[in-house]
């Protein structure tokens, strides 16, 4: 109501309104003081912020299955990119199942030092309020998430000539037994721990692990057919959409913020926030690093730039800065991404003349520069030394590598490993998934 247009006659009942107003007012007052919430404090807001950062960094590597979906859609033929998108949704799915069942506890519950507990996992009732730092189903999905990767990088090494079902009944025993028993001799404080060993966001422990499973199943199911000639000559077998593989390199490097700046483990502290924020800037960078090596040693050694190897380029980039993403300077995140990108040009032709086939390039991009990366840790980070390093890495390739020949071999002896060659040739949408990725293409172009 506008007072200053108020007639004369309604000015004495306006202002006993007020008056009486003011005269309640204070009683007002005290009642909506009583009634407001109070302030959170510093411990549970910083509880609040930690279980955000591992939520949202958690989502964030979770896409990071479409990212590697798509990848490899675009990397196989045409013929193989149903089979390709159906284990990447359920081997998520596995990892998920099989991590609540034993994995987590194996990983984290009582680790003597080796391992954990064989236990399933659970977490506080609804209405709880949780106990510790963060909530506990926000660190489970956060630690899930992370096994799913690693048996991502094992899908697309063994493409387009694997069954289904052995494939799947491997990433049960990896994503339940192998990589969580892996993941206690630092992540849970196991030996690897107790000795010093640095690893920040999973250059060994996810990317090399997944890369050793991979390779002990490539060594195991052999090549596909055409893709080297008996001179020891090497068959070229283009990816069938480059679009679809940028775009998964584009998803992976968006879901590589969580993979690393959630790593922090904690946002509740100014320090914190600003250390998460230079783990994003440091993981941009190196991925850049990345993509601009392997641009120009392309260009250099083959005068053409290959778009595989700059893609795969940003991916070692950001496996390279995994272990350390926090400390390294602009410069030096660069420089590691870069060695990482130069690693995925050389390491590629290098398997061709072992005759490993690796349809995807997980290999060199998971394996060999997650070994740079762990390796290059101290160079920036003082609490870590080279020979701590090195133990860590030769532990965790023997294990998972040993044990990984073990499974495959098993598989290949009971249930067998490979499509028959009529049904390499005819592709794996059609033998064992039944329905193709492009029915009307195949249609009309043939195979």
């Amino acid at each position: 109501m506008n007072y200053r247009i108020l007639t004369s006659a309604a000015r004495p009942l306006a202002l006993g309104g007020l008056a009486l107003a003011a005269l309640t007012f204070p009683a007002l007052a005290q009642e909506t003081a009583e009634a407001a919430p109070e302030f959170a404090t510093a411990a549970d807001t910083a509880f609040i912020f930690n279980t955000l950062l591992f939520l949202i960094g958690g989502f964030l590597v979770m896409w990071m299955a479409a990212g590697f979906a798509m990848l490899e859609a675009g990397m196989v033929r045409t013929k193989n990119v149903s089979m390709q998108l159906l284990k990447n949704v359920v081997l998520y799915a596995i990892a998920g199942i099989m991590y609540w069942l034993i994995g987590y506890g194996l990983m984290y519950v009582d680790v003597s030092g080796y391992i954990g507990s064989f236990t399933s996992y659970s977490w506080p009732a609804a209405g709880t309020a949780n106990e510790g730092d963060y909530s506990v189903a926000s660190d489970w999905f956060f630690q899930m998430v992370f096994v799913a990767t690693a048996a991502s990088i094992v899908s697309g090494t063994l493409a387009e000539r694997i069954k289904l079902w052995p494939f799947l009944a491997f990433v049960v025993v990896l994503t339940g037994f192998i990589y969580p028993i892996a993941g206690s001799w630092k992540w849970g404080g196991g030996w690897l721990d107790a000795m010093g060993f640095q690893d920040f966001a999973g250059s060994t422990l996810v990317h090399s692990v997944g890369g050793w499973a991979a390779l002990a199943g490539a060594i195991l199911l052999g090549a596909r057919n055409g893709k080297f000639n008996s001179d020891g000559k090497v068959n070229p077998i283009p990816g069938s959409n480059m679009a679809l593989a940028t775009l998964g390199t584009f998803i992976l490097w968006l879901g590589w913020f969580g993979f690393n700046g959630a790593s922090q483990l904690a946002m509740g502290s100014n320090s914190d926030v600003s250390d998460i924020s230079r783990i994003f800037a440091n993981t941009n960078l190196a991925a850049a690093g990345g993509v601009v090596a392997a641009l120009i040693l392309t260009q250099i050694l083959y005068k053409k730039v290959d778009i595989t190897f700059v893609l795969n380029g940003a991916l070692a980039g950001l496996v390279s800065i995994t272990a350390e993403p926090l400390t390294p300077s602009p410069l030096m995140a660069i420089i590691i991404g870069a060695i990482g990108g130069i690693i995925v040009v050389f390491a590629v032709p290098m398997l061709d003349k072992l005759k490993i086939d690796d349809v995807v390039g997980a290999i060199p991009v998971h394996l060999i520069a997650g070994i740079w990366g762990t390796l290059a840790v101290p160079l920036t980070n003082s609490d870590a030394s080279f020979g701590v390093q090195f133990i860590g890495i030769v532990a965790y390739a023997v294990f998972t590598l040993v044990a990984s020949l073990i499974v495959w071999a098993i598989l290949k002896a009971t249930v067998g490993l490979r499509v028959s060659a009529e049904d390499e040739m005819n592709g794996l949408d059609l033998a064992e998934v039944g329905v193709e990725a492009y029915p009307e293409f195949i249609a009309v172009h043939g195979r």
